[in-house]
């Protein structure tokens, strides 16, 4: 679907809000509403909002395990299983 299809203005959105929710959830493409001409909001269904977070929390983890190898904070897979097997002794 392209992207200029799913531009609307903010009138457009007034008259039609149940149809373009309708639609949201069947086509699961974003919709641009426009005000004056200018882009100004974005709206789109829960499921794509939802899957979008999901992306984004996996993005910043992947992020995070990049900066902590960069600056060192690794351990090698030998040191991390001893340090597990001592953690589990001390609870026994």
């Amino acid at each position: 679907m392209k992207l200029s299809s799913q531009i609307k203005p903010i009138s457009y959105l007034k008259a039609h809000a149940s149809e373009l929710i309708r639609k949201l959830g069947e086509q699961q493409a974003p919709l641009i509403i426009t005000q004056n001409g200018e882009a100004k909001v974005v709206i789109q269904d829960i499921k794509s909002y939802e899957q979008q977070q999901e992306t984004m929390a996996l993005l910043k983890i992947l992020a995070l395990g990049n900066r902590q190898i960069e600056e060192g904070k690794v351990l090698s897979v030998s040191t991390a299983i001893q340090t597990v097997r001592e953690c589990r002794k001390h609870r026994q």
